[in-house]
């Protein structure tokens, strides 16, 4: 069968690396991947595997001991790994989020100590933005850093920290009104500090403590913590870029390439779903023949396929716009929400193919229709991507009246 979602212009090593990483998903993940997740075990050995393949250094420098392939290369790795199992794309992306805030905003000097052990997937990266009251304002914010001598003191309550328990390094955006005139915009007066760690729960330093696992519906695996801080020390050189007021534009920054491995995310689930539902209808009979000749189910493949090719090409948009350097924010907005909502309508299909059997854990597609709706709110809602798509448009298209 021919495959959907193919990329033109890819380099030979680009093909190289994709066809490994879907060699290792069609054998070392989506075998285990159903049982693993109903146990919601955190997947070490196809996380072992993918530090023996490289991945965790996918887009860090070569002078840093990373591969230092593309955004591109990235996304489409993604997109191959949640086609297995969309939890083991969660692991990874948080780190790549923090390693490329670290490549583009750190220091000579947090580069040099982080980054080559991130390569090796010695250190795990996650990041935290979001709080229990917080929601898509980030200009909300509570959580606080107060400078004392040469250090700061970190007070407060993070929310929705994936990989929380399994990370050693922590990327926290806070408060830091220190050196900002009362008045100041709050998205000014903010920083991120790029916080170590012991992995694992309870108090894992002096002053941080990750409580343990939130319980969720899908996306089971991979953790998803809270984090406390109260009177976390911080030494101010591990101010990510050693100044403050940056942190709010420097975590934009990470998210949008956040975005675009929803986006992946999104394309690599739908992928699954449509290969399930395809090879379901032709395995199914009713009325003498397979459900893939009547035409009712024809009609929903057809429409499978064309959404999975549509949520890619603006999932590949979107990547290259941002390896060329130029702000992507608009089709980074496009690709997450689009392909976020198209996943949730063809897993839903590939639901409906099955029939009863859909319902059963004993199929595959029970396990996305649990997970594909992490996808219409990880990164940003739907609400928040059409409010940027629309300033976007506005500013793009502004009347000259």
């Amino acid at each position: 069968m021919a495959r959907l979602a193919q990329t033109a212009g890819l380099t030979d090593v680009q093909q190289e690396i994709l066809s490994t990483v879907r060699d290792f998903v069609d054998k070392e993940i989506i075998p285990v991947a159903t049982e693993l997740e109903h146990r919601d075990e955190y997947p070490q050995q196809i996380v072992d595997g993918l530090k023996e393949l490289g991945l965790f250094g996918l887009m860090i420098p070569e002078e840093y001991g990373g591969l230092g392939e593309s955004l591109l290369t990235y996304a489409l790795c993604v997109e191959e790994i949640a086609r297995g199992w969309m939890s083991v794309s969660g692991i990874i992306n948080t780190h790549f989020i923090v390693a490329y805030m670290l490549k583009q905003h750190g220091t000579r000097e947090q580069k040099e100590h982080f980054l080559p052990r991130m390569a090796a997937g010695d250190i795990r990266g996650a990041f935290s933005m979001s709080e229990p009251a917080l929601g898509s304002d980030v200009s909300a914010i509570t959580s606080k850093a107060v400078k004392d001598g040469e250090e700061y003191v970190l007070n407060g309550q993070k929310m929705w920290l994936t990989n929380g328990g399994t990370s050693s390094l922590v990327a926290v955006l806070v408060r830091s009104d220190e050196g900002h005139p009362e008045g100041t915009a709050p998205h000014k007066s903010m920083t991120t500090f790029l916080v170590e760690k012991e992995p694992g729960f309870g108090e894992v330093r002096p002053g941080l403590t990750i409580p343990g696992k939130i319980d969720k519906m899908g996306y089971k695996g991979v953790d998803t913590t809270e984090l406390i801080m109260d009177g976390l020390r911080i030494s101010a050189d591990r101010a990510l870029g050693g100044v403050t007021g940056r942190g709010f534009y420097q975590m934009m920054d990470g998210v949008e390439v956040g975005r675009v491995n929803v986006a992946a995310r999104g394309c690599g689930v739908a992928q699954r779903a449509f290969e399930l539902g395809v090879q379901y209808a032709q395995q199914r009979h009713t009325f003498g023949k397979p459900i893939a000749q009547h035409q009712a189910i024809q009609f929903k493949l057809a429409e499978m396929a064309t959404k999975v090719e549509a949520a890619h090409a603006m999932m590949v948009n979107a990547a290259r716009k941002k390896d060329s350097g130029e702000r992507n924010d608009l089709e980074a907005g496009m690709a997450k929400y689009l392909a976020s909502e198209y996943c949730k309508e063809v897993v839903e299909d590939a639901f409906r193919i099955h029939g009863g059997y859909g319902f059963s854990k004993e199929y595959e597609i029970e396990r996305l229709y649990r997970e594909a709706p992490m996808l219409l709110i990880g990164e940003g809602t739907a609400e928040i991507q059409k409010m940027i798509i629309g300033r976007r448009l506005l500013e793009e298209y502004r009347f000259q009246g």
